[in-house]
């Protein structure tokens, strides 16, 4: 586990680790030693000589935004998934396509695979990039540049039943500072999702999320980390979320 602060060198690990996770067939060849290169090689991989045959897209249509309950939504549209979908997305780093749109005025024509309760957003796929194309041409990108601001701390607890081991309770840490909603929402599905796919989520457990303003000094033990290049020094890594070991 990987306690805070956080090195320059644990963020790199942590991005890496990301790669080699979701691509082991191709991770002796790729260069990861350094946040440029790092950079190079995510976006080589999303190119059409190196994308995976089976690459999966998840797309979400947002109508209106509540971080808490997106949390429980992400979290419960991840676990509904397939092995077959699980094991697609994760192999596509888990992309995921942020639309504007009412779910509730499109369910006749669109099949989603999640739908919140309130009709606040929907899932579909994740599945090839021709199943969404309709969809996606349709409607217009999500677009939230304003700075996320920070909020009280809020405990969700993940839909469904508990499986086999008993629920967890988990911080989710969220950084503010200079992170657009759009980019938190980007950061927080990846980190969800994978943790979902990495057993390290399931129903019924408890997430307390807390917003800082950089995820630094908190003192805390963490199970995954999400690391991304930091938008105003693209040549630096910068962590964006974080889920905790059991608190």
């Amino acid at each position: 586990m990987t306690p805070f602060p956080l090195s320059s060198a644990a963020l790199l690990k942590s991005a890496a680790d990301r790669v080699r996770s979701a691509r082991p067939e191709l991770a002796d060849g790729l260069d990861l030693s350094s946040a440029q290169a790092l950079r190079t090689v995510r976006a080589g991989l999303h190119g059409p000589r190196t994308a995976p045959a089976d690459e999966a897209l998840a797309v979400v249509v947002i109508r209106r935004l509540d971080l808490p309950r997106w949390v429980c939504e992400t979290c419960a549209f991840a676990l509904a998934l397939a092995p077959g979908e699980r094991e697609a997305w994760r192999r596509s780093f888990t992309r995921t396509v942020y639309l504007a749109g009412s779910p509730a005025n499109l369910r006749e024509r669109f099949a989603f695979a999640h739908v919140a309760g309130d009709d606040s957003v929907a899932w579909a796929g994740p599945a090839p990039g021709a199943e969404t194309a309709a969809l996606r041409r349709l409607l217009k990108a999500f677009e939230a540049a304003h700075e996320l601001t920070a909020q009280r701390s809020a405990t969700v607890t993940v839909p469904g039943r508990p499986g086999t081991r008993p629920p967890a309770h988990r911080e989710l840490y969220i950084a503010t500072a200079r992170v657009s909603v759009t980019g938190a929402l980007v950061h927080l599905n990846h980190l969800l999702a994978e943790a979902v796919l990495d057993g390290l989520i399931g129903p019924g457990d408890r997430l307390t999320l807390r917003f800082v303003p950089r995820l630094t000094g908190l003192g805390a033990q963490l199970a995954l980390l999400r690391v991304d290049t930091d938008v105003h020094r693209p040549d630096e890594l910068q962590a964006y979320a974080a889920l905790t070991t059991e608190v």
